[in-house]
């Protein structure tokens, strides 16, 4: 299959994102804060993917303009806020309850295109929403009597981070389509790291925990949770489209929970596993449908 690589490149992609809400909730352990933990990530991983372009600028095809700069950095900035936000949740609720609403992003992607294209829901589509939404207050196991001790903030931290989610892969397949991965995700990062820096200045330079092993916590996020994926994500989502790309981006969610479990030793209970699949089914299912819809079209 020509798409094959893609495919895998943005389910890589997916499932290594997946996995970074568990260990930076480990890191609060360390004393260290969101702040500090998502600058230095979007930072080394800009410096570590500008070496990348540098080194391949030759060899790759595809030249960077300064009409895709502005574009890009925008789009870093969804992903910077998206980071942050997300870190943040996990400071005030699990790990694997902010996934499961980090996955809204999914409707929240047909809000924006309701929104911004004019692109009304179908039938289906709102149908699919609905049972996202059923799985999700399963698979957060809202309806236990403890869920009244969930945090509110924690919980819109991570829904603004699912819009910011959504921004973000509208905005990557739409933007530098004809520019190599190398320079586009640079640039991606350069955008993320001064929208998190402006947002958290005075956190980062006063309150900063900078040091020996600090500075292996940020190499480990950094390349892991930040140089692979938005590498994978930005070779990836432009071949393969943004609707076949949020099907494969769903794989962060059993990822997720199942890494809050063996990391953080969290609790998953049946009805949040079959919260889990009836979340994973719907958004497949629309994502397919969507896929397919615009292929015919």
């Amino acid at each position: 299959m020509k798409n094959m690589k893609y495919i895998f490149m943005v389910l890589l992609g997916g499932i290594m994102y997946g996995t970074m809400s568990s260990f930076v909730k480990l890191s609060y352990s360390w004393g260290y804060n969101a702040a500090e933990i998502s600058f230095s990530q979007a930072a080394l991983a800009a410096l570590l993917l500008g070496a990348c372009a540098i080194f391949t600028r030759k060899t790759v095809k595809g030249k960077l303009t300064r009409r895709d700069i502005l574009p890009l950095i925008l789009t870093g900035s969804a992903i910077g806020l998206t980071n942050f936000l997300y870190y943040q949740s996990v400071s005030y609720i699990s790990a694997s309850l902010a996934i499961v609403i980090l996955m809204q992003f999914t409707w929240f992607s047909l809000l924006l295109e309701w929104i911004i294209f004019s692109k009304k829901p179908s039938r289906l589509e709102l149908l699919t929403v609905f049972f996202i939404l059923i799985g999700t207050v399963m698979a957060g196991n809202l309806l236990e009597a403890e869920a009244a001790s969930f945090s509110l903030k924690g919980i819109l931290l991570a829904l603004f981070s699912s819009l910011t989610y959504a921004v973000y892969i509208v905005a990557n397949g739409r933007t530098g389509k004809g520019v190599r991965w190398q320079s586009k995700s640079t640039v991606i990062m350069v955008g993320s790291a001064i929208t998190i820096f402006l947002i958290n200045s005075r956190t980062i330079v006063s309150e900063n925990h900078f040091g020996g092993e600090f500075l292996l916590w940020a190499v480990f996020l950094a390349v892991i949770g930040t140089t692979i994926p938005t590498a994978l994500f930005a070779a990836g989502i432009p071949k393969i489209g943004a609707g076949i790309s949020s099907i494969l981006m769903t794989v962060e969610l059993p990822v997720a929970v199942l890494c809050a479990s063996v990391v953080l030793g969290e609790h998953i209970s049946p009805l949040q596993t079959a919260g889990i699949v009836v979340m994973l089914a719907a958004i497949s299912a629309m994502n397919y449908y969507k896929s397919v819809k615009s292929r015919k079209g």
